[in-house]
Formats: structure tokens, sequence, C-alpha cells
């Protein structure tokens, strides 16, 4: 049987909007309908990774955290802390953008680059 990524989409979607909904009127720190909600939330996302990997052989960007401490923790933050420090860094350049004052004549200054396309 194929699975529908769009209805797989819409189911996850659908998770998200109830997800934020649990979240916004929780009625205290241990809140089931947070936990309920956060179950469907992660079941959506991974029938919609299922079905995008299964029709198109796509997958997203994210990944789900099991939760497992597996205890592959070598205890090495100093190396962790460094390769936060890289990412925030490389997330830095990304935000701040093209340098637009030198545009290209027929684009004006203020008109959006390119459309980020993802490689490979």
């Amino acid at each position: 049987m194929t699975a529908d990524p769009r209805a797989a989409l819409d189911r996850f979607v659908a998770a998200l909007e109830a997800h934020y909904h649990a979240v916004s009127t929780r009625r205290g720190d241990d809140d089931p309908a947070v936990d309920d909600a956060y179950e469907v939330l992660a079941d959506a996302f991974e029938v919609y990774e299922d079905a995008l990997a299964q029709v198109y052989s796509e997958v997203t960007p994210f990944f789900l955290d099991d939760g497992d401490d597996d205890g592959d923790d070598d205890g090495d933050d100093e190396d962790d802390d460094e390769d936060d420090d890289d990412l925030d860094a490389e997330l830095d350049t990304d935000l701040e953008g093209p340098d637009l004052a030198g545009a290209p004549a027929d684009r004006p200054a203020d008109a959006p680059g390119q459309a980020y396309q993802r490689s490979g």
C-alpha cells in the first residue's frame, strides 16, 4: 500500500495545531493533554516522514529525539560546545543574507535574493 504524503501532511499540520492548543491552554506543568498532544504530533511527523520517503525518496531536515540515553556521551562537552559555536556562526552568517549594496543594476538593492535550494 502506497502512503499518501498529502494526507500525512494534513494530519501532521492538524497535530501541530492540536499541540499548540494543548500547550497554550495547559492547566499546569503536568497537564496530560500536552503529553498526549506531544505523542500524537511525534506520530504524525513519523508518518509524514515515512510517506515522503516512500513516494518521493525525500526526508525533512528534522529528527525526533527518542529520549533514550544510549550512553554514547563520552563526557567531552567541550567539543560539543565548539561544534555548537561553529553552527551558531554559520547560522549568523546565513541570517545576515547577501550584501545587496552591490546588487546588479537590473535588480533593486532591496529585492530578495535567490531562493534557497537544497544541494544534493
